[in-house]
C-alpha cells in the first residue's frame, strides 16, 4: 500500500508509506495551496513536490498530512486538528513518537503553536518559505487591495471572527515572533523572486533567536536540491531516539 486516505472531523487526511520504513515520521503542513481529498493531495499532484515525497519514502520515512480546513491561516481549530492527526498516526502505525515537522508558506504558521504545544514529540522542524506572522503578511499584501481583501476574509472565515476585530487584533500583535522552543530549525528560502527575497530579510529582523537557526538560500534552479537538503538535516536529527 503506497498511501492510505481517511477522514477526521470532516476534514480528509494521507499517510505515505515506504516500501522500508525507517519508523521515522514527518509531517507535512502545505502553503495556501495544498489540499488532501479522498484519493489524492496535493504534494502527490505537484511534480516538484511529488520529487521530495519519494526522495523521503526512499530513504524510509512514513509521510502524513491533513487538509486542515483549507486556507486555515494558522487557526486554533487547525492547529488542533494536526495535533489530532499526529496523536492517530502514533497510534495506528509503527512509529517513534518524537516526528520531524515540514511546512510551508502559511503551514508554519501551525508549525510554530505545534513547537510550543508539542515540544516533547517533535525531533526537527524545516521550514520552506515561512510566513511566521499574519501581521506582517498582511503589511505587505496592503498594497495590492484585491489580495488584501481576499485574504482578510479567509483568515476572518477560518478564525470564526467579524473582520474588523480581527483585523484589528491582528495588527496589535507583537512584532517579533520566537522559534526557542528547544526543537532544531531550518528556514530554506527558495528564491524565487523579488517577495521571497523580501520576506527573507523580514524574517531576520523578526525572529529573535535566528542566529541559533539554520538558513539556506536556494535558486529557483537548484529546487531539485531541496529533497536531499531536508533529509541530510532530518537524519542528523535522529540519533537519539
Amino acid at each position: 500500500m503506497e498511501n492510505r486516505n481517511f477522514q477526521m472531523d470532516t476534514e480528509w487526511n494521507i499517510i505515505h508509506y515506504p516500501e522500508k520504513p525507517t519508523g521515522f515520521g514527518i509531517l507535512i503542513i502545505g502553503d495556501e495551496r495544498h489540499f488532501v481529498d479522498e484519493n489524492k493531495c496535493f504534494w502527490s499532484q505537484n511534480e516538484g513536490k511529488l520529487a521530495i515525497i519519494n526522495q523521503l519514502k526512499e530513504t524510509g520515512y512514513t509521510i502524513f498530512s491533513s487538509n486542515l480546513y483549507g486556507r486555515h491561516w494558522g487557526s486554533e481549530s487547525a492547529v488542533e486538528l494536526a495535533q489530532k492527526l499526529y496523536h492517530h498516526v502514533i497510534r495506528s502505525e509503527i512509529l517513534n513518537n518524537k516526528i520531524h515537522i515540514l511546512a510551508e508558506g502559511m503551514g508554519a504558521l501551525i508549525a510554530v503553536k505545534l513547537m510550543e504545544k508539542m515540544k516533547g514529540n517533535l525531533r526537527s522542524v524545516i521550514l520552506l518559505n515561512p510566513i511566521l506572522s499574519l501581521k506582517h503578511h498582511l503589511e505587505q499584501e496592503k498594497e495590492h487591495k484585491f489580495f488584501y481583501k481576499k485574504v482578510m476574509k479567509e483568515i476572518a472565515v477560518s478564525y470564526h471572527k467579524e473582520q474588523g476585530k480581527l483585523e484589528s487584533d491582528i495588527f496589535s500583535m507583537e512584532d517579533s515572533v520566537t522559534l526557542d522552543f528547544g526543537i532544531s530549525v531550518k528556514i530554506c528560502h527558495v528564491l524565487s523572486g523579488g517577495k521571497a527575497y523580501n520576506q527573507s530579510k523580514l524574517i531576520q529582523k523578526m525572529v529573535g533567536n535566528i542566529d541559533k537557526i539554520e538558513t539556506s538560500y536556494i535558486l529557483p534552479e537548484k529546487k531539485q536540491q531541496l529533497g536531499r537538503m531536508i533529509i541530510k538535516f532530518f537524519k542528523s536529527h535522529e540519533a537519539v531516539l
